[in-house]
């Protein structure tokens, strides 16, 4: 009987997971926890399956040699990832959601008056066009009970000033402790005292707008007395640094959209969904029973979560776009962001929460605290590391994987394209590979600091605010950030180069077979990964913010002559319109604007298509406009991934 050869028989997994993926999974709804399950768990097998290979056949003999201790050095932080992976994917297999359940309690204080609710904007120094979007949210919701209040621990005149023009509360302090939990605490004690105290507080950062039923919605869910707090998704109305510096905006959605449409949702299936600080509501008893709002962490909104547990109080989940924010705008602001994060999640867990320890937690919250854990020390090492390996094979002949082409296509095949094809299954097509790994590589650094603070050190640690707003029409390189993946692209070509051409660092290729093919597709990866990560690195610039598309027929009078036309973005201060023509720089007359009516105006540039426009608008038009494009129900934005999409942004950006 013929026989396939080991490298073709080698595909046979493949094959059957590619055939899967072909035939099977268009047809399974990923909404059931059965066939999550299914998948999940068979990726999960295949995984394991890898790994065992991994450490039985193709690891160094283990000793005190470069090849032993590198080579099962890099195994041992590649299991961790997958250990990581098997807790994540365990929370992926079921989900939940709560919109039937908001609907069917809508209104469930009735006949009684609703509760008092307060709106805490928190803020420390953000400017008045970003306060102002969230401020004229605020005030636009559709609730009888309300009252809105800026929590400025900045404490600028100006801004109380201009809450007062605005009719809403404005809270400052002198003593600036424990940063956002001690500036809502300091609110709570003095609202406490008030005859119209709330039962209720919806917390917003100052750069985040609510829709006008976000508290309508989120009240519903409180019909239970044992839900201490709900939180919903938090979208974003301009691309984050890695959409906006690679011009994928459109057809790759943020790096958070995973988290709140996927891994949340499956949190609240097990009873662990956590609080994200910002379009979150709580139960202001509860919050008085725990203390207040926890200062140990400086991610207070997850510690805030776990202490609600332990005093038997959930939190839940809804998720509905109810709000929309600005994402970091700087690549340096979204890496501050996510070293935070790291931070916090690690004095969580050395210094108040060990997941190895009940501190009165029930085992779901203790493995949520370990998969976190296990997240940010071994996903970000890992990914450091495999830019790295390649370069200890070119410069030094240490093999970290001794394997075969045949034995590579057989075991990390399978599991690799299981992996992609659940995920991107159950996401909506949100992992795409080399942006997906760019994503986490610029933040390694940074976050492997944070992680060494956090558990070496038992703090307190310092609260780093996410700068937002000011001037974005620049281009700005952020060289400490791109230093350290210039110095690896060149060490990457360099040693591909010189090894493969010379003996001059080391023969490589002289004894190496199978290894040097495997290590070249590893390095021509690495090297297309780091050319990503360098593009990112370049914050591009960001005109016309904060205006965004809306495309509408508009009639626009200059000089007394009406034409028709489209407008193609809108903000408070102007607009983009195409089909006007023949209009000279800095004539002036109105735009007729649906729902809004005539507005002053002046045409400040000519475009490709038609025009630039700048705005007078009165106080109340400029308000008008900040509800019409930040307050409808809706999700801003891309939410799903589209690869072929993503390539012709990604073309035109570079032609760009």
């Amino acid at each position: 009987m013929p026989t396939l050869s080991p490298f073709l028989s080698a595909f046979a997994v493949i094959a059957v997971v590619i055939g899967l993926r072909l035939l099977v999974l268009p047809l399974l709804d990923p909404r059931k926890w059965y066939w999550r399950a299914l998948l999940l768990s068979g990726s999960i097998l295949l995984a394991w399956r890898y790994v065992a290979w991994r450490f039985t056949e193709t690891l160094a003999p283990l000793g005190l040699t470069p090849d032993g201790i590198l080579s099962w050095g890099f195994a041992i932080l590649e299991a961790l990832t997958v250990v990581s992976s098997s807790f994540a994917f365990l929370i992926l297999t079921r989900t939940k959601e709560r919109t039937t359940e908001a609907d069917r309690h809508a209104g469930w204080w009735l006949p009684r008056p609703p509760p008092r609710v307060d709106i805490f904007i928190t803020t420390y120094n953000e400017q008045l066009e970003v306060l102002e979007r969230t401020i004229v949210g605020a005030k636009a919701i559709t609730y009888a009970a309300l009252r809105v209040f800026v929590l400025d621990d900045g404490s600028r005149a100006w801004l109380q000033n201009y809450c007062a023009e605005h009719g809403i509360g404005y809270v400052a302090r002198t003593d600036k402790s424990h940063a956002k939990a001690g500036n809502i605490n300091n609110a709570l004690r003095l609202r406490a005292a008030d005859a119209d105290r709330p039962d209720f507080v919806a917390v917003l950062d100052a750069d985040f707008v609510p829709h006008v039923d976000f508290i309508e919605r989120t009240m519903a869910l409180f019909h239970d007395p044992a839900v201490g707090l709900v939180q919903t998704p938090q979208h974003f109305f301009n691309p984050d640094p890695i959409q906006h510096n690679l011009g994928i905006g459109a057809a790759y959605p943020d790096e958070q959209r995973h988290f709140f449409d996927n891994v949340e949702p499956a949190r609240d299936a097990w009873g662990i969904a956590m609080c994200c600080g910002t379009s979150s509501i709580f139960r202001v008893s509860a919050v008085e029973e725990i203390g207040g709002v926890p200062t140990e962490s400086v991610t207070e909104d997850f510690l805030l979560t776990l202490r609600l547990s332990a005093h038997g109080y959930q939190t839940v989940y809804l998720n509905e776009a109810l709000s929309e924010g600005l994402a970091p705008e700087g690549l340096a602001e979204y890496v501050v962001q996510r070293g935070r994060w790291c931070l916090g999640l690690m004095q969580i867990a050395r210094n108040v929460y060990n997941p190895f320890g009940s501190h009165g937690l029930d085992v779901f919250h203790r493995l949520s605290v370990l998969d976190s854990l296990l997240y940010w020390t071994s996903t970000y090492p890992f990914r450091l590391a495999a830019l790295i390996c390649p370069l200890l094979y070119w410069w030094g002949g240490v093999t970290v994987v001794n394997a075969s082409i045949a034995d590579i296509i057989r075991y990390y095949g399978p599991y690799y394209l299981s992996i992609m094809y659940t995920l991107n299954w159950l996401s909506k097509g949100l992992f795409i590979p080399i942006v997906n790994d760019v994503s986490q590589i610029v933040a390694a650094w940074p976050v492997l600091r944070a992680a060494a603070l956090g558990l070496l050190f038992p703090g307190p640690h310092k609260f780093s605010v996410t700068a937002k707003g000011g001037d974005r029409a620049k281009i700005i390189v952020q060289w400490p950030l791109m230093r350290p993946f210039l110095i690896l692209m060149a060490l990457t070509v360099g040693g591909l180069i010189v090894s493969l051409t010379s003996d001059f660092v080391f023969n490589t290729t002289a004894t190496a077979g199978d290894g040097v093919v495997i290590v070249m597709f590893w390095t021509v990866y690495n090297i297309l990964v780091l050319s990503v990560a360098i593009a990112v690195c370049i914050d591009r610039p960001r005109y016309n913010r904060p205006q965004r598309q809306i495309v509408e027929p508009i009639t626009l009078t200059i000089d007394g002559k009406a034409q028709r036309g489209w407008i193609v973005n809108l903000g408070p201060g102007g607009a983009r319109v195409s089909g006007p023509v023949g209009l000279a720089t800095g004539t002036t007359g109105t735009l007729t604007l649906p729902l809004i009516g005539e507005i002053q105006t002046k045409v400040a540039a000519p475009t490709n298509d038609g025009y630039r426009l700048i705005f007078g608008v009165t106080p109340q038009q400029r308000a008008q406009i900040i509800e019409r494009l930040h307050t409808a129900s809706g999700v801003p934005g891309a939410d799903s991934g589209d690869l072929g999409r993503m390539l012709k942004e990604l073309a035109r950006a570079v032609a760009d």
